[in-house]
């Protein structure tokens, strides 16, 4: 079930996985999700994470989130260590994203996440198709999107809050397969 709070799109329950726990994002998220996204390696590989990244500016990205945005802080071991979601579009599709803190690249993190929430996407969600992208210069991206069976349809660019510039950028996207209905819901 979804709600709406404070522009705030709220689930029920967390999405749950292997090793991650999905959830909503909580005011004390706030000092590590800073930490994290400020990360010069991460912030560069969004569009959206200025840099530097304050606390402030955390809060404030946090508090204006609309209703069309689904963002779930990646838990493992009860520790923050990214974030995940999605950007709805009227035409039943929606744009994903994410982002994995440092400490915690090439443990399959971002892979294990961005798969909980196509999953996500595709059965609770109700979205018939999910496009992505990543700058060209982010091959660790470029495989988690891979994995995840997008495929590639095109080069473009786009904007880079903490590079300040435009950059290439390659897009994809995934359609929900038919046997989606038949998909386990996350519990």
């Amino acid at each position: 079930m979804l709600t709406s709070t404070n522009h705030r799109t709220v689930l029920a329950k967390p999405i749950k996985t292997r090793r991650l726990v999905l959830r909503e994002l909580t005011d004390s998220d706030t000092p590590e999700f800073a930490h994290l996204a400020g990360d010069w390696d991460v912030a560069r590989q969004t569009a959206r994470i200025p840099y530097p990244y304050s606390e402030e500016l955390a809060r404030e990205w946090m508090d204006t989130l609309g209703p069309e945005e689904f963002v779930r802080a990646v838990v493992h071991h009860g520790t923050l260590i990214g974030a995940v979601g999605y950007v709805a579009n009227e035409d039943r599709s929606a744009e994903i994203g994410y982002w994995i803190g440092k400490p915690w690249w090439g443990l399959g993190f971002a892979t294990e996440a961005a798969s909980a929430l196509v999953r996500h996407c595709f059965t609770t969600a109700g979205f018939k198709r999910l496009t992505c992208c990543h700058f060209v210069d982010n091959a660790a991206s470029r495989r988690v999107i891979q994995k995840l069976g997008f495929r590639a349809n095109g080069l473009c660019t786009a904007w880079c809050d903490a590079r300040r510039a435009e950059f290439p950028t390659q897009s994809y996207e995934l359609n929900r397969p038919l046997t989606a209905m038949f998909w386990r819901r996350t519990p």
